[in-house]
């Protein structure tokens, strides 16, 4: 079983690839590239088929990660194939949840800060499109920050499927029922402001 997630920020050139490289390189580090598949989009399609902005590619390679992206914009008719859909900001959040085709999906939805222990009340991570490489820099340290705690959320997810597969009996191969989603991981805390 593949998990699947999702990063999303504006139009995809900035926070949302930063966030799928990070992930990525974490997910790498942990071992489990072949059970997580990480990905990133936009809310909306101004940049679909751009590459990430050059302050993103610099931030990422001058600290070790992957920077090759092509941007693209998020579609409700995703929502069944993905585990859990990452909102770098509240207006994303809410604009996912509306999109969601069910309550299930819109479950899937949180807040990439939501992973982090030391955020705060504000959960969002600023759009640094208008600002300097300073921005960039920060913005790379809150979706480092946030990704550990994500990374441990997916983990248990993916080792509490694992105990349930080892669980359950053997039985004579049958027609697949149609199953909901593996519910979402609890991040540390989902703070609204």
């Amino acid at each position: 079983m593949t998990y699947r997630v999702c990063f999303v920020c504006t139009g995809n050139i900035c926070r949302s690839p930063m966030a799928e490289h990070v992930f990525r390189a974490r997910v790498a580090e942990a071992g489990l590239a072949g059970a997580v598949e990480v990905d990133s989009a936009g809310t909306g399609g101004w940049h679909e088929g751009d590459g990430a902005d050059p302050r993103t590619v610099a931030v990422l390679d001058d600290n070790g990660y992957g920077s090759e992206h092509t941007a693209r914009q998020f579609r409700a008719s995703w929502f069944p194939a993905l585990d859990l859909v990452i909102a770098l900001d509240q207006g994303h959040a809410r604009d996912l949840r509306r999109l969601a085709p069910t309550p299930g999906d819109a479950a899937k939805v949180r807040l990439l800060r939501s992973y982090d222990p030391g955020a705060g009340p504000d959960l969002d991570v600023p759009d640094p499109y208008y600002g300097g490489l300073d921005l960039f820099e920060e913005c790379l340290e809150m979706v480092e920050a946030a990704s550990g705690g994500l990374l441990a959320a997916v983990r248990g997810t993916l080792a509490v499927t694992d105990q349930e597969r080892e669980q359950e009996p053997p039985q004579a191969p049958a027609p697949a029922p149609a199953s909901a989603p593996a519910p979402a991981p609890t991040p540390v805390e989902e703070r609204t402001t």
